[in-house]
């Protein structure tokens, strides 16, 4: 091997060893640089849950209700299973199980590839309320305002937690820096609770003007909400002090949606409101008929997605508030629409369960149930599970 030969095989070798002994010491500097809260906080709502889970109410902390892939032009049952009453709840779906509540005052949990009963929980009241499966605790309120916490591999009660009154949006949460986590929950007693996830003990609650319908929304500093007070209540996740109000004009029974700094929610005198987290200032209004929006919005970065009472769903562009396409169904929308890719699901009070483009509104696909789908969808690993007034969690694929 000449000289030449070897003086450049190792100036090659200098310089590979640089490169390693630059990237690590940045990549030291880029952790050392996170801090806490970074690490503990909730994050803003991200499209896709990797883990193939959808753990609460619109599928994440911000209850955008969007997660990215696929479905195939036509679904097709896979199961059903019966309860002993109607089911309002929307499900949740985590490691394979689905969660749900009934009227028949009882949460249960159903393999989600099979329809099979897992167990289910006799609880004091009816469960119209979504669950939340965070650390294998499912989290679950009643119409008697107690909040549950439940072993979600075999319903053992962990503990309760009990409210003035009842209970019908679905619980969130979140970690301060210490990566302790907390649950919110909002009553008909017209109070935000924050409850220790670890005691069951309230930490912090917020008094409104009027009932709380809706479940809060979380982004990495606030916890946000409607009221009957016709108010978005934007708290302080930290010390549950307020970080700002929003005034809509009417009451508000739909949970919100967290996107971009942006709140995004629907009250009843039929409009659908963009509203900014940090001025407080309202973007845009988008309206339809004196018909409620019972229904919450999903959200992509582009897109807003909404059922009304007016028995539309309404596609509105998410910069210039203006509509991109509605579709009639044949009764009000009362059921949260859910954006997978380039499809919309979404239930109406006519019975069916819809697919439609989310480019132009057209129907691709629709099962009729018999009975009103006020539930919203959940879906997780290609399977869409929803709710039904007839009793049943149906199973699609």
């Amino acid at each position: 091997m000449g000289i030449i030969t070897r003086t450049v095989i190792w100036t090659i070798l200098a310089v590979i060893i640089c490169f390693i002994l630059v990237w690590g010491i940045n990549r030291h500097r880029m952790q050392s640089l996170r801090t806490p809260d970074e690490i503990t906080q909730p994050g803003p709502a991200i499209p896709a849950n990797p883990e193939g889970n959808w753990p609460q109410f619109h599928g994440n902390q911000s209850q955008t209700g969007y997660v990215n892939g696929e479905l195939p032009d036509s679904l097709k049952p896979v199961w059903k299973f019966k309860t002993g009453g109607g089911v309002k709840s929307s499900p949740a779906i985590v490691n394979n199980i689905v969660y749900i509540g009934s009227s028949d005052k009882h949460i249960h949990a159903i393999d989600v590839q099979t329809g099979k009963p897992l167990w289910s929980r006799l609880l004091d009241d009816e469960v119209e309320t979504s669950p939340t499966v965070i650390d294998k605790v499912v989290y679950i309120g009643t119409l008697a305002g107690t909040l549950y916490a439940l072993d979600s591999g075999t319903g053992a009660e962990l503990w309760k937690f009990s409210t003035e009154d009842k209970l019908t949006g679905g619980v969130n949460w979140f970690r301060n820096a210490e990566n302790n986590l907390y649950i919110l929950a909002g009553s008909y007693d017209s109070i935000l609770y924050c409850v220790d996830a670890r005691a069951g003990k309230a930490v912090w609650q917020y008094e409104t003007g009027n009932y709380i319908n809706g479940s809060p929304a979380v982004d990495d500093k606030y916890c946000v909400f409607g009221g009957c007070d016709a108010i978005i209540h934007i708290i302080n996740l930290t010390d549950g002090k307020k970080a700002g109000e929003i005034d809509t004009g009417a009451y508000i029974a739909a949970s919100a949606a967290i996107r971009g700094g942006f709140v995004f929610i629907g009250n009843y005198e039929g409009e659908l409101l963009k509203a900014s987290l940090a001025t407080h200032e309202i973007a845009w209004r988008y309206k339809i008929n004196k018909s409620p929006f019972i229904s919450s919005p999903a959200v992509t970065d582009s897109t807003v997605v909404i059922g009304g009472g007016d028995m539309n769903i309404h596609c509105i562009d998410i910069l210039t508030g203006m509509a991109r396409w509605t579709y009639k169904t044949l009764d009000a929308v009362n059921s949260s629409p859910v954006i997978v890719g380039t499809r919309v699901i979404a239930g109406s009070d006519d019975g069916r369960l819809y697919m439609l483009k989310l480019t132009d509104g057209k129907m691709i696909w629709s099962y009729e149930t018999g009975r009103s789908i006020t539930s919203s969808p959940a879906v997780a690993n290609g399977m869409v599970v929803t709710g039904c007034d007839d009793g049943m969690v149906y199973c699609f694929k």
